[in-house]
């Protein structure tokens, strides 16, 4: 249900876009956990991938996560996951808490990848 709340909320960003101008990622995420009543849980950048160049999560507390990805074409996507993907997502939303100089230290691309991997093999971001 989630995922269903965010894409609305993306939709409606997308209609209020001024000359196709889309506003950064991480503003767009923000605010539809705001609108949402979510929290951001975490947003990286998706390295050596064909087709997906950012992921973010989007915590509901017991309700659920949703996960947002931006293609490389600026298209955002968003999906409800499940449990199976908790240690993954706990992983990435502890980098993104940490201080900058400890995110700079650890490299969080490995754990990114391996959920969009993990995503992707159970049905959700096909690749082209």
């Amino acid at each position: 249900m989630a995922a269903e709340h965010v894409e609305l909320v993306l939709f409606e960003q997308s209609l209020g876009n001024i000359e196709g101008l889309n506003r950064p990622f991480g503003d767009r995420v923000a605010d539809a956990a705001e609108k949402t009543a979510g929290s951001v849980l975490f947003d990286v950048r998706v390295d050596g991938d064909i087709c997906v160049q950012r992921m973010a999560a989007i915590g509901y507390g017991v309700t659920g996560t949703a996960i947002i990805v931006m293609e490389k074409n600026g298209h955002l996507k968003c999906a409800s996951i499940g449990g199976d993907t908790a240690h993954l997502v706990a992983e990435l939303a502890t980098w993104n808490a940490s201080p900058l100089n400890e995110q700079a230290r650890v490299d969080c691309r490995g754990t990114a990848s391996m959920l969009l991997a993990k995503l992707r093999s159970s049905g959700h971001f096909g690749r082209r």
